[in-house]
């Protein structure tokens, strides 16, 4: 009888509020079947996924003209690398469940993206991924945002497509970020230099903007650039690419970016143009970056003018 009654009394109150607000009323009330918007964490994943972390530039096959074909996205094949310690080519990461990671859980994805260890199942099991993978910056990745990654991965289309295993001919020693060793907060997200310092790092700009010496990263000096990325190193650009020497990106007036205007760091970050016009090369995932967000470019601009000036 309560239920009746609150019944009746809820319907007298749609009737005095008129029409429209009895049919928002009804658009607001869970109707079954019907197609329910993509989770807020999938959408996450997907931007930090196509565009800040750039995963599509090594794991998404490319065209002749390096543009990543989007009906294999994330399916390998992308890049190969040969470097002293490893050899090999970036991989599915699709959920295929014979060829990518979709016999992997989450937990296994999670220790892969920011432990670099493959789980103790399946091909290669329980060994370290390749120095390529960007392990020591990933570890930023904020517990949300990692679910998040991890929840967009599990969307993307299955796709087959086995590439061939890696080739280890030293241990892999994944060198830590200082950066990423201390938590991020995503209670802290609204400061913009800290936020641009965060996205950086999971960006890991400073895996290639960092000088280097026999393989060893120099982070006391990062930003200055100077690392040279060649045909030798890796493959899977065009066949005319020139290759690239990443530039000084310090608050340096005349050797970095410390005379730029935030307009012109913007253009290079998303469209790999120069301040002086001229096209910027790969390795630097422009394609990914032009997804970027207005907000979250220009914290990156804020964060990177306060790396010290260096020559």
């Amino acid at each position: 009888m309560t239920d009746v009654s609150h019944s009746f009394r809820w319907c007298t109150y749609l009737q005095r509020l008129g029409p429209v607000a009895i049919l928002a009323a009804l658009l607001a009330a869970p109707v079954e079947g019907r197609a329910q918007a993509p989770s807020a964490g999938i959408e996450r994943g997907r931007y930090l996924v196509e565009s800040i972390l750039g995963c599509g530039n090594c794991h998404t096959p490319k065209t002749p003209t390096g543009e990543p074909i989007a009906s294999r996205n994330l399916s390998g094949g992308g890049l190969s690398f040969s470097l002293p310690p490893f050899a090999g080519v970036a991989s599915n990461i699709t959920p295929d469940h014979e060829t990518g990671i979709g016999s992997w859980s989450d937990d296994e994805i999670k220790r892969a993206i920011v432990e670099g260890k493959r789980p103790n199942h399946g091909r290669l099991p329980n060994t370290d991924l390749g120095v390529v993978m960007a392990t020591p910056f990933f570890k930023a990745l904020t517990p949300s945002d990692l679910n998040a990654v991890v929840a967009y991965l599990r969307s993307v289309p299955a796709i087959r497509n086995e590439v061939a295993a890696p080739v280890y001919r030293m241990p892999q020693k994944h060198q830590p970020f200082p950066e990423a060793e201390t938590a991020f907060s995503d209670a802290k997200m609204n400061d913009p230099v800290y936020r641009g310092r965060y996205l950086a790092t999971i960006a890991h700009c400073m895996d290639c903007h960092s000088p280097q010496d026999k393989g060893i990263l120099d982070y006391g000096r990062r930003g200055a650039g100077g690392r040279v990325f060649n045909a030798q190193l890796v493959q899977g650009f065009p066949s005319d690419w020139p290759g690239a020497r990443a530039a000084n990106i310090t608050s340096h007036r005349t050797a970095g970016l410390g005379s730029w205007t935030d307009d012109q760091i913007k253009r290079a970050i998303s469209q790999g143009i120069s301040r002086d016009g001229r096209r910027l090369q790969p390795p630097m995932p422009f394609a990914f970056y032009a997804r970027v967000n207005p907000s979250d470019l220009d914290a990156l601009v804020a964060y990177l003018r306060t790396l010290p000036p260096l020559e």
